[in-house]
């Protein structure tokens, strides 16, 4: 069979819902030449759904999320959305930057976690939609005020997802400021490639190219320390089932109930490289990840109990999907050997991630850069 014909039909566009303060919503809809779908709204730019085949050419949503607005205003898991001004935790909410001390919002416990109170998941984005050179995508666009959430300056936002006719799902971050300010963007969709057949990801087996990590104290922030994943639960540098040793007796792992860690990720160059791989054995979709950024969250899903109903009622329990979010480590702006993630008025913050779907072994990693 010849490769798939090129589409270049426009996105649709329709009301999705409004907010509690009467904002409208936009759902936009895109599909390539093979069938792949995916669907984002401008409240937090969620993906919604994405629907991929399975190697016998069954289409299914491999994303948990909900069928309205209401669903993820009410959620506090962050599902599917663009999260900022900064990703992850920072310690007391708090940092100092030239000589200033900034207090942020604190929405766990005493840290600041994902942008605050109403980080970059609350609002609701510009967007435009584009279709052009076999490729659909929208650009997302949101101005962050000085001050907002406790963060220095004005932090000027664009997102563009973008779908390939390759299957490829590209994830490119823009943003100025016109004060130094940290920034730390990232996207929280919750995987589950199996699709509506588990209702766990612990079959998934998880490939990590991260020959260390940043271990978390009782709060699941950094302590600073970065160490070997040799000899450890964290050691996924080879494919491995996800439930294989996350229950082992292991600290760091009663910590967070589970995987809740940054990873660092083995970085040969600025560009894309290979981070992560995810595969489910008996759909045999698989999944890898490329991006730019120094560290990749694994998180397993551990603080979904049950409480959380889903697409068409469905309900997500302990460990129902995980996250892969591509990011700069948390608590940066408080651990100065960490990798900087500090913006400043004459620079631009660029960031990007490439996750590519197939099934079985047609997303070869042998080849672990792509420029």
């Amino acid at each position: 069979m010849g490769e798939p014909r090129a589409t270049t039909a426009m996105p649709r566009r329709a009301p999705f819902g409004r907010t509690p303060d009467g904002a409208a919503v936009d759902l936009f809809t895109f599909a390539n030449a093979r069938g792949t779908e995916l669907r984002v709204m401008t409240y937090g730019g969620i993906i919604v759904s994405l629907r991929v085949a399975d190697r016998a050419g069954r289409f299914d949503d491999v994303v948990l999320g909900h069928d309205d607005v209401d669903g993820y205003v009410r959620s506090a898991s962050y599902f599917g959305a663009i999260i900022g001004r900064y990703g992850n935790r920072i310690r007391g909410g708090r940092f100092t930057l030239d000589g200033v001390t900034y207090e942020l919002a604190t929405n766990n416990g005493p840290n600041h976690l994902h942008g605050g109170v109403r980080g970059f998941d609350k609002v609701v984005w510009s967007a435009e939609p584009f279709a052009h050179d076999g490729s659909l995508g929208i650009t997302l666009g949101y101005v962050s005020v000085d001050q907002e959430e406790g963060y220095p300056g004005t932090l000027t936002v664009r997102v563009t997802y973008t779908l390939s006719e390759q299957n490829e799902l590209l994830v490119d971050y823009l943003a100025t400021t016109d004060c130094a300010t940290p920034v730390n963007l990232t996207q929280h969709t919750y995987w589950n490639l199996a699709g509506g057949l588990a209702d766990d990801v612990l079959a998934h087996e998880l490939t990590i190219q991260a020959s260390q990590f940043t271990p978390v104290d009782g709060e699941l922030v950094p302590t600073g320390a970065i160490t070997s994943v040799t000899d450890t639960p964290f050691d996924f540098r080879l494919a491995t089932p996800i439930g294989r040793r996350i229950d082992a007796d292991d600290e760091q792992l009663r910590r967070a109930g589970g995987y809740d860690h940054n990873f660092v990720l083995d970085r040969t160059g600025d560009g894309l490289g290979f981070a992560a791989r995810l595969s489910e054995p008996v759909t045999g979709r698989v999944l890898d990840v490329h991006t730019t950024e120094p560290g990749l969250q694994f998180y397993s899903g551990n603080f979904l109990d049950g409480s959380f109903r889903g697409k068409a009622g469905r309900t997500y329990g302990h460990r129902a999907g995980l996250c892969l979010e591509t990011q700069h480590f948390p608590d940066t702006p408080n651990q100065p050997h960490f990798p900087p993630a500090l913006l400043r008025p004459a620079a631009e913050y660029r960031s990007r991630t490439l996750f590519r779907f197939g099934v079985d072994g047609s997303g070869d990693t042998s080849s672990r850069s792509t420029s």
